[in-house]
C-alpha cells in the first residue's frame, strides 16, 4: 500500500506531528481499512493521495460557512473526491487514487484535547476525516457509535489513546 500525504501546515507554531509520522500513520490506517468499493479495492495498485491541512479556527470558519453554511469553526471538515466523480480502474492506470483534503484547526483541537495530548486530538480528527473521505458517514447515534468505535481502533493501532 503506498499514501501520499500533503501536509499544509498554515498554524504556524510548532506542531506534536511532522509530514513523516501523517505518511505512516495513514497507510497504516488504510492498510487496516482496505477501502474497497463493490468488493474491489479502490486502487488495483493500492496507491492514494490526500491532502492534510492544519489551520487556524478564523479559516475553517470561512469553510465552514461556504461549504456547510454553518457561521462557527468546527474541529475537522473532509472533502471527499470520491463522492464528486469516482473513476473506473481502466481510467486509473499508475496513477494514485486522489482520495480528497482533510483540514483540521489546530486551535480547536487545542481546546479539546483534554484529558489526552494535541498530538492525539489531531491524530482522532484526522482518522475522523479520512473515514469520511472513504465514505462513513454518522447521521444517526448508531453510526456515530461506529464510527467513534472505529477511530479508536485506528488510534490504538499507531499507539494512541483517545479519552472520550
Amino acid at each position: 500500500m503506498q499514501i501520499e500525504v500533503s501536509v499544509q501546515d498554515c498554524f504556524n507554531q510548532e506542531l506534536p506531528i511532522q509530514a513523516e509520522t501523517w505518511e505512516i500513520w495513514f497507510r497504516k490506517w488504510l492498510e487496516l481499512l482496505k477501502p474497497t468499493q463493490e468488493g474491489q479495492p479502490l486502487h488495483p495498485q493500492e496507491q492514494y493521495e490526500l491532502s492534510l491541512r492544519l489551520t487556524d479556527d478564523r479559516e475553517i470558519q470561512l469553510l465552514n460557512q461556504n461549504y456547510r453554511s454553518k457561521d462557527q469553526p468546527t474541529d475537522v471538515l473532509a472533502f471527499a473526491s470520491l463522492e464528486v466523480d469516482y473513476p473506473q480502474f481502466d481510467e486509473l492506470g499508475a496513477e494514485p487514487l486522489y482520495l480528497g483534503d482533510i483540514v483540521i484547526s489546530v486551535e480547536t483541537a487545542d481546546r479539546q484535547a483534554s484529558p489526552h495530548t494535541l498530538e492525539t486530538e489531531l491524530a482522532w480528527l484526522a482518522v475522523h476525516g479520512l473515514l469520511h473521505l472513504l465514505g462513513w458517514d454518522h447521521p444517526d447515534e448508531s453510526s456515530l457509535l461506529r464510527m467513534l468505535d472505529q477511530q479508536q481502533i485506528l488510534l490504538n493501532a499507531v499507539g494512541l489513546e483517545a479519552k472520550r
